[in-house]
């Protein structure tokens, strides 16, 4: 599709009911699209009524279903010119205690929706992967080697030797992760993603269907709900911050990572529609600016004046990667994207949307409590 093409089209969003979901039907609506969205609508996302979410535009035709329900999946794509696939169990921890559903809902859920698309093609389908998919991001040590499947030793991580080091025992330091560094899949969870992603892609081009994939690092913004098992560091900092909790920080607090705006990620997945050359493989979204985890908490306390310092634990979580910072350059050559709303900013309006819902709020995490028996 190309810019400007919005006017009588109609996108499909699954996982449309969502934080990222909700978001893109706004950003789609504001440039002329009719949007419809197909929703699990879980529980523990939505609440135990399953009611359409009130962030959900009044524009939106919300369909609740199952998309691995195939009359379901194909009643939603009647009439549709392009579809966004972002439906999905999410969450690293959790996946490691729910196998079978996760793989269920995201590897089944989009066979089934390929399947349909195979039968009424559409003009486009984009997917949204994670970059978990990359374990840990891609470093060098100093002669300038690189090293594209890094790991940290129990043994080391015991020793509290927080920095990845090669097999012979040098120091590496990270580098921006390009679409093309090798994926080392450590979870069910990005294990799922990295099938949705090139489920898509090779049915995309099976079927000639245009394709593209897009890893998004670290989402945050308002409509992030704390009960959600995916939900990242700014909104548990913020949560913590206004409860006069300290924020927990994991490690030494200098692991690094890449937060990126929701509406940033809304506006590349449209581009990530109209432009032409952006089928065909995987592209990055991120800010491509490495932020500490200490940092980022320092950062939301100020941003909420408040004066409760961060407490480092000095303990690590099994699976916690060192850091990973997107490489967005190939998301600007092709999508003509480029970062626009600045992490103090977004954290402010983060926080400012917490602070008028206590109930998101009252499911942080409480102090010194990590996901289940994943930390030491």
């Amino acid at each position: 599709m190309q810019p400007g093409a919005g006017m009588s089209r109609r996108a499909l969003i699954t996982g449309g009911a969502g934080f990222i979901g909700s978001h893109l039907a706004d950003e789609l609506l504001a440039h002329g699209y009719r949007v419809r969205a197909l929703d699990l609508l879980l529980p523990q996302a939505h609440g135990a009524e399953r009611r359409r979410p009130a962030h959900l535009a009044a524009d939106v035709e919300l369909l609740q279903g199952d998309l691995r329900d195939p009359s379901m999946t194909r009643r939603a794509l009647a009439g549709v010119d392009a579809v966004f696939h972002l439906g999905a169990r999410v969450g690293v921890e959790q996946s490691m205690f729910e196998l079978a559903e996760y793989t269920s809902v995201n590897n089944l859920g989009t066979a089934t929706l390929i399947e349909a698309i195979a039968e009424r093609p559409v003009e486009r389908l984009v997917v949204l992967s994670c970059s978990s998919v990359y374990g840990e991001g891609l470093y060098r040590d100093e002669t300038g080697r690189r090293y594209e499947d890094v790991t940290r030793t129990r043994e080391q991580l015991l020793r509290r030797i927080w920095e990845p080091r090669s097999s012979e025992g040098r120091p590496l330091a990270p580098l921006l992760t390009p679409e093309t560094k090798a994926v080392s899949i450590r979870s069910v969870y990005s294990l799922s993603k990295w099938d949705q992603e090139q489920l898509c892609l090779i049915a995309g081009a099976g079927y000639r269907v245009p394709t593209v994939a897009l890893r998004c690092f670290n989402v945050y913004g308002p409509r992030q709900t704390l009960s959600s098992p995916h939900t990242g560091v700014l909104p548990i900092f913020a949560a913590r911050l206004l409860a006069d909790n300290p924020p927990l920080v994991f490690e030494d607090g200098h692991q690094q990572r890449d937060f990126v705006h929701v509406r940033d990620v809304a506006r590349a997945c449209r581009l990530a529609l109209e432009a032409p050359e952006a089928p065909g493989g995987v592209i990055n979204l991120g800010s491509g600016l490495p932020v500490t985890i200490l940092d980022a908490a320092e950062r939301m306390a100020r941003v909420l004046g408040s004066d409760v310092d961060p407490h480092v634990t000095h303990q690590y979580r099994v699976g916690d990667i060192r850091h990973c910072i997107a490489d967005i350059s190939l998301a600007r050559r092709v999508l003509g994207y480029e970062p626009a709303i600045d992490l103090d900013a977004g954290m402010a309006e983060l926080a400012g949307w917490l602070s008028t819902r206590p109930s998101e709020r009252s499911v942080a995490r409480p102090a010194g409590a990590p996901a289940r028996g994943l930390a030491l």
